[in-house]
């Protein structure tokens, strides 16, 4: 069995919540991508990330279903663990820097994968949604205090993968931060917490706290 770390990823201030993510440190025990592919699948996290080359920070993400060039929760786990100041994904170049006790990324808006952005009128609509049948990924997001910044969400892959809801995902805290042209504090799912932020460069920001599943 190809040996793993299992990372919190997106952690409320007090360390708890965050979205699982599975990192192989050893990207080469798993060279090809159809066994990248088959161990992501088993693993069934909503990302299992493999580092490639941990100098440089080159890194590899799959769901349990396909491969994708960037994701957030990722970037934001594997930095935390490598210490790098950046990391290259099939994407492009990401921006990492550290404060507060966060992690946080710096990615282009495009890279994100495709997501429908609902808007609902309030917290408690957000909360008390179903898990939509499977075929569209929704962000279903409401503000809980809009000239704070702060705003509830939840998130429903739809790809039939045993994924049902994404704890925190941070691509689409991006294209969320990206849409609305504002920083944004985030609570999504069970009470996971993602800042994000845009840069003078055009760049957007998303981070959070990690901590190692188990702790």
């Amino acid at each position: 069995m190809t040996d793993y770390e299992v990372l919190r990823v997106f952690c409320d201030d007090d360390g708890a919540y965050g979205n699982e993510l599975g990192v192989v440190r050893d990207g080469a025990a798993v060279p090809e991508r159809a066994d990248r592919q088959a161990l992501a699948r088993r693993l069934g996290f909503s990302e299992t990330v493999f580092v490639d080359d941990p100098e440089h920070g080159e890194i590899d993400i799959y769901t349990p279903t396909l491969r994708l060039p960037f994701a957030g929760h990722p970037c934001v786990g594997a930095a935390w663990l490598l210490g790098t100041d950046r990391l290259v994904t099939a994407a492009g170049v990401v921006a990492v820097r550290r404060e507060g006790g966060r992690t946080l990324i710096a990615a282009r808006s495009e890279w994100a994968p495709p997501r429908t952005l609902r808007q609902y009128g309030s917290a408690a609509e957000v909360d008390g949604l179903e898990v939509p049948p499977p075929g569209e990924w929704i962000y279903a997001w409401a503000w809980q205090d809009e000239a704070a910044g702060t705003v509830r969400a939840r998130a429903f892959p739809g790809r039939g993968d045993g994924i049902d809801e994404d704890e925190a995902t941070g691509a689409a805290a991006l294209l969320l931060t990206a849409r609305l042209g504002r920083a944004l504090t985030i609570t999504q799912g069970r009470g996971s917490r993602l800042v994000t932020g845009l840069r003078p460069d055009g760049l957007v920001e998303v981070g959070g706290r990690v901590e190692r599943a188990g702790v």
